[in-house]
């Protein structure tokens, strides 16, 4: 099957390894893989699954990524597509002086944000992606979550071989339109968010919503207009705000683990509640989603997943 590799220069610092747990968050997660060098990951480019591999080969100050593209079609004609969703992934252009001359002034954030220095923030690929992840991890641990996320794309997603090893794409909209909720009942999904699913999958492959179009409008029009969607809160609101349209200043605030680690980081002795997040924040508002994606990977580091 053709090939083609190419380098790209991420704005330092850069790494790769904090920044895929970032993406993957749970170990489980079997769409965006990491196996302590190389991420992978398959990809609708030009129409057809690619398989996309990443690996640094420079330093975190010095940061290079060689891409690695694999599919039907591949060429060098690739390199725009794949460039524009591996700087929407891993948020390679992001620069992030600010924050970090920010945490530098903050006794709370400056070891942890030191310690995490050249992790990026991450981005689905689709804002469908995003949305669907949103919906399936509603008041659910997030490793039961991304299980399930994990056999929709085993269930629907396109499949990819290479040396031995099936990957499966995360569905595209389209692929889930006329699907019948009770595939979704069948790898674990509970019926009324089968129908949320499927019923956005056929808003956006109809044209019924352009999530493009919100991508566009300021946090609190687009936060409206995505939870005009059944099955959107406030939550997954957020959370597709941050993690859909990358908006590294928004905090979800209802996420119950994010609030618990806000918690126990700040030493606080009663537990948050969405006020209380907001209050705690105070002046780090402008940072928040950055402090939400550290506080991940502290949770992460903590229970063994890598080692800084």
């Amino acid at each position: 099957m053709p090939t083609h590799t190419f380098t790209l220069e991420p704005v330092p610092p850069f790494r790769l390894d904090l920044t895929a747990w970032v993406l993957r968050r749970r170990p489980e997660n079997e769409i965006d893989r990491w196996d302590g060098e190389t991420y992978s990951r398959v990809l609708s480019l030009d129409g057809l699954p690619t398989l996309l591999r990443l690996r640094q080969v420079g330093s975190p100050s010095k940061p290079k990524l060689e891409v690695s593209l694999e599919g039907p079609r591949v060429s060098p004609a690739y390199e725009p597509s794949a460039t524009a969703a591996v700087a929407r992934i891993f948020g390679i252009y992001t620069d992030l002086s600010a924050f970090y001359t920010f945490a530098e002034g903050v006794p709370e954030l400056k070891p942890w944000v030191k310690l995490f220095k050249g992790a990026k923030p991450t981005r689905y690929p689709t804002l469908f992606e995003a949305l669907t992840n949103a919906i399936s991890c509603q008041q659910l641990s997030l490793t039961v979550g991304i299980l399930l996320l994990n056999r929709l794309a085993h269930l629907h997603g396109s499949a990819f071989q290479t040396a031995g090893r099936l990957h499966y794409a995360f569905p595209h909209a389209q692929a889930l339109r006329g699907a019948d909720p009770e595939e979704l009942r069948a790898i674990g999904y509970s019926f009324p968010k089968a129908r949320y699913i499927l019923g956005l999958a056929e808003l956006v492959s109809s044209g019924g919503i352009d999530l493009d179009s919100i991508a566009m409008l300021d946090d609190r029009q687009a936060l409206d207009a995505i939870c005009a969607v059944k099955g959107i809160g406030r939550w997954s609101g957020e959370y597709f705000l941050l993690r859909g349209l990358g908006r590294t200043h928004i905090f979800p605030g209802d996420d119950v683990g994010a609030r618990n680690h806000l918690q126990r980081w700040m030493e606080l002795p009663d537990k948050l509640d969405y006020a209380g997040v907001s209050q705690v924040l105070g002046e780090w508002n402008p940072f928040g989603g950055l402090i939400y994606f550290h506080l991940l990977l502290k949770g992460l580091m903590e229970a063994g997943n890598f080692q800084v």
